[in-house]
């Protein structure tokens, strides 16, 4: 790109841009702040901060991460109320420190990015929103996460429909469901907790089930008046808490990376799965059939005992059509609907909620290209070809078994580390060598043989081929070792105007990345 890419109009310039006011972006700028690094803004989409806690306030929402995991490490809370804070306490947190260390001048609401492209005659992104900013930045942070663009499915009909409509991710909470017929289509994350909520509202509830969930039981304790007391009074016993959780949290990851063991716990849940619901054939049809922890384990205690209500129907037949007065299933029967509610989570491939965002890199290189065979960068981070550019919650970096807060953490240090050795050396830019994202890449496909997430189940771990691009399978300790220094060997240093800072220069580094597609395509080829 040339200088005369950037637009006429006002262009506001700053060392920092960060995408997305949720847990990632908060941390990314309170770590810039505690490096007396000031100068930066966040730009967001939405009126307010928050992310999927602003997003998700369906009824009965909550985290599967306990609370005191749940927060940041350097701003833990001694009130929690409960082991699983709901979703409205999750939010007052990120609204109290957001407050707390007075981000919101730094925040821009209601501007989604629409184009990110890198000038290489400066060494800067040039970044322009929907609200018409256009902002200069020497570095560039991508902290919108995974869950932020809800998945419509499509199906015939689904626009006719005369009655209500609403994403789990959009509830609509002035519509009054009570005497409603409804239909919930989805059984993950999203619908565990709010059909059993709704379902004793509602005159028939059909729940539509493509595959079941493993479902574990759920720790409802709440924490006592004295063990919050002793949380504020005494701050270590709130840090040996944490520590509790992690390695508990931590030790979920064995039976993960070693299915015979998953395969116990499975004998386990289905006695659990017994013991709650009375009619045998539901029994089986909620018991999947796939390894524990292939896909995304749930955890509620009132998910399964909500299908022994007479007015809850389980509807295993796949969905046919919808007319405009309800839903007609393959068998050729129509159930009559008020609402229809999509529990069906979120579009997590950035390649395809990115797919008409422009995101521009060095010689015209686009992720749209780059990332054909499956989403890759290095360690989840940096991406070969789109110098200065950084991501929290990247690729391979998601998790089956403890808080991605720990893992935005790691993420935030590390790209602090990599801004630093920009400004030590004198350079424009720092540019992941293509080798090193081929090396992490071979790592993460080889460390995934033999787990549970290879056994053969379909997930949104992965892409619509099968590639699981989304977990880290490792401890997350291993993570926060990896991620603890910069290996300046890994990377490009580059000074603009063709002086060469450390390693290659800008125009010497693009070719590698050409043959990275090929690279990606044959260390995949175990996961198919």
């Amino acid at each position: 790109m040339t200088d005369q890419n950037v637009s006429s109009s006002p262009v506001r310039e700053v060392e920092v841009a960060i995408a997305g006011a949720g847990f990632g972006g908060i941390c990314m700028a309170i770590q810039l702040q505690k490096n007396g690094i000031n100068d930066f803004l966040i730009l967001e989409k939405k009126s307010e901060v928050g992310g999927a806690w602003r997003d998700n306030h369906y009824p009965g929402a909550a985290c599967d991460v306990q609370s005191h995991m749940y927060s940041y490490s350097f701003e833990t809370k001694s009130n929690w109320t409960k082991r699983y804070a709901p979703w409205n306490e999750i939010q007052q947190y990120i609204l109290d420190t957001v407050k707390k260390y007075n981000l919101r001048p730094h925040i821009h609401f209601n501007q989604e990015v629409v184009s990110a492209v890198f000038n290489e005659g400066i060494g800067k992104w040039v970044i322009k929103t929907v609200g018409g900013e256009t902002i200069m930045a020497r570095h560039w942070v991508l902290a919108s996460g995974p869950l932020h663009v809800p998945a419509i499915p499509d199906i015939k009909g689904l626009k006719d429909f005369k009655g209500k409509v609403m994403h789990s991710a959009d509830w609509d909470h002035s519509y009054n469901l009570t005497g409603k017929n409804v239909a919930s289509i989805g059984t993950g994350g999203s619908a565990i907790q709010y059909v059993p909520e709704i379902a004793p509202k509602v005159g028939k509830l059909h729940v539509f089930q493509r595959t079941p969930a493993w479902v574990i039981p759920r720790d409802e304790r709440s924490y006592s008046a004295f063990r919050k007391w002793t949380f504020k009074a005494l701050p270590f016993t709130r840090t040996l808490h944490r520590w509790r959780l992690y390695w508990t949290n931590e030790s979920r990851v064995w039976p993960i990376l070693n299915p015979w063991m998953a395969r116990i716990g499975e004998g386990l849940l289905k006695k659990f799965i017994s013991y709650q619901v009375k009619d045998p054939a539901l029994v089986k049809k909620l018991t999947p059939d796939y390894t524990l922890g292939c896909k995304r384990i749930l955890i509620s205690n009132k998910w399964y005992p909500t299908f022994n209500r007479p007015n809850v129907e389980l509807v295993t037949d796949g969905i046919r059509e919808i007319t405009p007065d309800g839903i007609i299933t393959s068998d050729g029967k129509e159930r009559k609907l008020d609402c229809i509610i999509l529990g069906t989570g979120f579009i997590v491939d950035p390649r395809i909620y990115m797919k008409s965002f422009e995101m521009r890199g060095l010689n015209g290189h686009t992720v749209q290209e780059d990332w054909k065979v499956s989403p890759t960068s290095y360690l989840g981070i940096t991406t070969a070809n789109y110098p200065n550019m950084y991501q929290l919650v990247g690729p391979h970096t998601g998790l089956g078994h403890n808080s991605i807060i720990f893992m935005i953490e790691a993420q935030a240090e590390y790209i602090i580390q990599c801004m630093k050795k920009v400004k030590e050396k004198g350079v424009d830019y720092i540019d992941v060598k293509p080798q090193a994202m081929t090396r992490f890449l071979g790592e993460m496909t080889q460390a995934l043989q033999g787990t549970v997430w290879s056994s053969g189940c379909k997930s949104w771990y992965q892409t619509a081929d099968g590639i699981n691009f989304a977990i880290w399978p490792k401890s997350t300790w291993r993570y926060w070792m990896e991620t603890r220094n910069v290996n300046e060997g890994d990377y490009n240093f580059v000074k603009c105007g063709g002086a060469k800072g450390v390693g290659k220069t800008s125009g010497s580094g693009a070719a590698g990345i050409g043959g990275l597609a090929g690279d990606q395509a044959m260390a995949r080829v175990a996961q198919r």
